[in-house]
């Protein structure tokens, strides 16, 4: 079924396609008619499956144009996720008058008093500096009609929850509540029974562990090296097109600025570009002009980029379900594919919980004839001890020191 098929807004619907979304994902297809009969929905299901298109649309197309509010609140659990969030609907609502504000802590609170005062139609928000400025006085969630709690299972790891209980006793009673959450542990479950009407609960199958089709390895290496061990991949390495991912935006722009110089025909996609660049960018890539594509997740979440032979983790992902996302967008439709992650010493413990999340060793892959600097990381490996947890053996190939030595292949 097509996006045309679900009830959306014509303006909604020339959102989604600006932003290059095709065919709804199962969550999608389910959810958005749901929230558009005024249902309270549970999404059982993890970050990466389309749920921000499956309660955003319906949102935008029953808020259909700009009035005082804000009318809708999307409560997540970390900054990164609000911003991200905050991005997906404003290209959504790119067509439409309605106005999108993103409030989190660790900045000031100079422009967000700015939009919150403008006014807003769809606020997105982490729980602490939502609480700051309902205290100040700066925001008022009398007029909601739609409350969004995302990751709440996340919500709840990070000691959320009292919080987002004091928030939505500030939300009118009578309002729609969505609810997602990869897992629904008890104290979700009281939350879904106190904050929510007769919900319906859509389950959707998570994946916890790569495609079969993919081959991942990791690369360690001294942090003074990724860009030389990066660049050397990239000419040792057969690929058609690579996906490379970055932590932040500015990492990512410093990443664009080597591969240029280096002569790769690189684009880079990140939400300090506009959205006409964000579209040149991704057709440039998929027609072949580009053949690297530089990113943050935030073209690992939704994105429909096929054909990609090569995912690369400049940036090991903080969050382990991220990884699942990122290399995701190789090895589709039963293709094969390969996802590389160059490791540093820091990258340790996000690379243990990689593993723990799904249930198996990456192994470590050591190019022969790189110049390699001393880490720490390659004592570890000849301890048998390392962080992040070395295998001792990998099938098909030469070891020393826990570690797999590969040529690699002559780039086509």
């Amino acid at each position: 079924m097509a996006f045309s098929k679900l009830g959306l807004s014509p303006a909604t619907l020339e959102g989604v396609r600006a932003a290059g979304y095709i065919t709804p994902t199962p969550i999608q297809l389910r959810g958005i008619p749901l929230i558009l009969a005024g249902r309270d929905i549970i999404g059982s299901a993890q970050t990466g499956t389309g749920k921000t298109a499956a309660f955003a649309l319906p949102i935008l197309t029953k808020l259909d144009r700009h009035a005082p509010g804000p009318r809708a609140l999307i409560l997540e659990p970390t900054r990164e996720l609000a911003a991200q969030v905050e991005t997906a609907i404003r290209d959504f609502a790119r067509f439409t008058n309605l106005k999108v504000t993103v409030v989190y802590g660790g900045v000031g609170y100079g422009r967000q008093l700015d939009e919150l005062r403008a006014g807003t139609d769809v606020l997105a928000a982490t729980p602490g500096r939502l609480l700051d400025h309902l205290e100040r006085g700066t925001v008022r969630l009398d007029k909601v009609q739609f409350l969004v709690l995302d990751e709440a299972d996340r919500m709840l790891d990070m000691g959320f929850l009292p919080d987002v209980r004091r928030i939505v006793e500030r939300c009118p009673r009578q309002r729609h509540t969505s609810l997602f959450s990869a897992t629904i542990p008890p104290q979700i479950e009281t939350l879904i029974q106190w904050a929510m009407n007769k919900p319906e609960t859509i389950e959707i199958g998570a994946r916890r562990t790569p495609a079969e089709t993919v081959k991942h390895v990791i690369y360690p290496v001294s942090d003074s090296q990724k860009s030389d061990l990066l660049l050397e991949l990239l000419k040792r390495v057969n690929f058609n097109s690579v996906l490379i991912f970055c932590r932040t935006k500015h990492g990512a722009d410093r990443v664009v600025g080597l591969l240029k110089r280096n002569n790769h025909a690189v684009a880079v996609l990140h939400s300090n570009r506009t959205q006409k660049e964000r579209e040149q960018a991704l057709k440039g890539f998929r027609d072949g002009r580009f053949e690297v594509l530089v990113a943050t997740d935030i073209a690992a979440r939704g994105l429909d980029i096929a054909d990609v032979s090569h995912v690369i983790n400049y940036d090991v992902p903080q969050h382990p379900e991220d990884y699942i996302h990122r290399i995701g967008r190789t090895g589709r439709a039963e293709a094969h594919g390969d996802a590389f992650t160059i490791m540093t010493a820091e990258d340790g413990s996000h690379v243990f919980a990689i593993e723990r999340f799904i249930s198996q060793k990456i192994p470590r892959v050591k190019l022969e004839n790189f110049n390699y600097k001393y880490t720490m990381l390659f004592e570890e490996a000849k301890a048998g001890q390392p962080q992040g947890g070395f295998p001792g053996k990998v099938r098909g190939g030469r070891v020393h020191g826990g570690y797999h030595f590969a040529p690699g292949g002559r780039r086509r």
